[in-house]
């Protein structure tokens, strides 16, 4: 036995000799190089954090822009996406990017408008009645001007994304008459426009994030919310919450920010990279956000549990009527000049 393990030790003695001799560590001082893995310290990598599913617009947005950036710099920015609130959630993901500890972000408008007033006008009930409006405002002039609102909050924006239109959906009843509202408990995002427009329905607006949202619902600390189709069936909140009325009253739009010293950091060509790989990802996600809202609607319609309702012409404009005085409100409290410049670019 004992001449076995001198031999065995021997043998292994010799082996790590030819290999150490083959690369020469003795004279070098250092492990052999990779030459693959040459030259990848001075790739950049973008961490990009946000808080839905993969199989939604917006996950599907950061993907594809992922693909095309690194494309575009032929892989000298590497993209790695964060989804379902992994790295952060709705509450805390704005602080995280202003810190630095993450490059981008893509947060509801409505979790904006506390930083940016101005962008309460995006959250007007029946502002926009078609996809078509809301690009139009969105990837145009009035967008442009929004994000340059940015400046200030040391963000550099990048773009705004779409997710469809939102439906209510409940518990325990449907959600048709403006009526049906009274007492319930609905989740509202911190915005002073969608927490007014709750109160104005006699209900009680429960502000929550996102990642929390399902278990609030199974809880009963949420009798009711507004959502899009793609989040409602992607994060199976139909299951919990399975009257479905198709209001289409309010747009979930999303802002793609940048920290703004990381943008600055960047050479002037990779700057434009970025932007032409965001112009791209951002017209297809205003495409790939119509498709799947339909999509998802059609799984829908084949749960047996789920009730879907849709408003009628004399109850949408019941709606409408309900929720006039919170135009009044902004114009009071913030100003008329978006709104103004809203209206007047849908009305050409």
């Amino acid at each position: 036995m004992k001449v076995y393990i001198t031999t065995a030790i021997f043998t292994i003695v010799l082996l790590l000799g030819a290999i150490g001799y083959k690369h020469q560590f003795w004279q070098n001082g250092s492990l052999p190089i990779d030459q693959e893995q040459h030259g990848l310290n001075e790739q950049i990598v973008i961490n990009f954090s946000h808080v839905v599913a993969e199989d939604t617009p917006k996950g599907q947005a950061a993907i594809k822009f992922a693909e095309l950036l690194e494309q575009k710099t032929n892989g000298r920015i590497h993209v790695i996406i964060y989804p379902n609130g992994m790295l952060y959630n709705d509450n805390n993901e704005l602080k995280a990017l202003q810190n630095g500890d993450v490059q981008m972000i893509a947060p509801s408008i409505s979790k904006m408008t506390k930083a940016i007033p101005t962008w309460q006008v995006l959250d007007l009930p029946y502002l926009f009645h078609t996809d078509e409006e809301v690009e139009k405002v969105l990837n145009g002039r009035i967008g442009e001007q929004l994000l340059n609102q940015l400046n200030h909050a040391d963000i550099k924006g990048l773009a705004f994304w779409n997710n469809g239109f939102k439906q209510m959906i409940s518990e325990k009843n449907r959600l048709v008459r403006t009526e049906d509202f009274k007492n319930l408990k609905v989740r509202a995002m911190p915005s002073s426009v969608l927490q007014a427009q709750f109160e104005l329905l006699d209900a009680t607006p429960v502000t929550t994030s996102f990642d929390e949202l399902y278990s609030e619902i199974e809880n009963h600390g949420i009798d009711a919310q507004e959502n899009t189709i793609s989040n409602i069936y992607s994060k199976g909140f139909y299951k919990v919450q399975n009257h479905i009325t198709l209001s289409n009253h309010g747009l979930l739009g999303y802002a793609v920010l940048m920290n703004e010293d990381f943008w600055n950091s960047l050479p002037q060509d990779l700057q434009e990279d970025v932007e032409e790989a965001m112009a791209e990802a951002t017209k297809w996600n205003f495409q790939i956000a119509k498709e799947m809202n339909q999509v998802d609607l059609e799984k829908l319609k084949k749960e047996p549990n789920v009730d879907l309702t849709s408003l009628s012409v004399a109850e949408q404009k019941n709606w409408e009527k309900k929720f006039k005085p919170l135009y009044t409100s902004y114009k009071d409290e913030v100003g008329s000049v978006f709104l103004k410049e809203i209206q007047s670019e849908l009305n050409h």
